[in-house]
C-alpha cells in the first residue's frame, strides 16, 4: 500500500483518483456560468446590459423618483413628461412655475446627469399648462 501511494505521488495523483479528465462544457449552458444560480440583481443588470436597456431603466428610475431628485416643492408643481434624444421634457402646472423651472434648467441637467451618467441629459425643455386657442373677436387688440 505504501508503495502504491509513493507511485501515485510520483505521477502527481492521489491514490484512488487516477487521471483527471478534461471537463467538457455541457451544450446549451451559458459560458462562465457553470450552471449555478445567480443573484437576482446581477441577472437583471446583465439582462439590461445585453439588451441595451440600461439608459431606459435609469430614465424610468428618474421618472419614478422625481420628488427625490428635484425636491418635494418642485415635484409638487412639475412632472417629467418624456425623454428623447437627450432632451427631457418637463411639464409645469402654471406659467409661473414653468418660468421658474426654465431658470433652473442648467442645474437640473447637472443633477440628472449625476443620477444617470454624464452626457445622458443634454437639454431640459419646460412646457407650461396647455391652454386652448385664443378667441378672436372685437375686443382683441391688434
Amino acid at each position: 500500500m505504501a508503495q502504491a501511494k509513493a507511485d501515485a505521488r510520483k505521477r502527481g495523483t492521489l491514490p484512488g483518483q487516477g487521471k483527471k479528465k478534461a471537463r467538457v462544457p455541457a451544450v446549451g449552458r451559458m459560458p462562465g456560468r457553470g450552471g449555478d444560480p445567480r443573484r437576482f440583481g446581477v441577472a437583471i443588470r446583465d439582462l439590461l446590459a445585453d439588451r441595451g436597456w440600461e439608459q431606459r431603466a435609469a430614465v424610468g428610475g428618474v421618472f419614478g423618483n422625481w420628488p427625490g431628485i428635484v425636491g418635494p416643492v418642485l415635484a409638487e408643481h412639475t412632472r417629467p413628461e418624456r425623454f428623447e434624444d437627450g432632451e427631457l421634457v418637463i411639464a409645469a402646472d402654471s406659467p409661473t412655475w414653468a418660468t421658474q423651472v426654465r431658470s433652473l434648467a442648467a442645474q437640473l441637467v447637472r443633477r440628472l446627469n449625476q443620477e444617470l451618467g454624464q452626457g445622458t441629459v443634454k437639454r431640459v425643455k419646460v412646457v407650461g399648462p396647455a391652454t386652448g386657442p385664443r378667441r378672436t373677436g372685437g375686443w382683441r387688440v391688434r
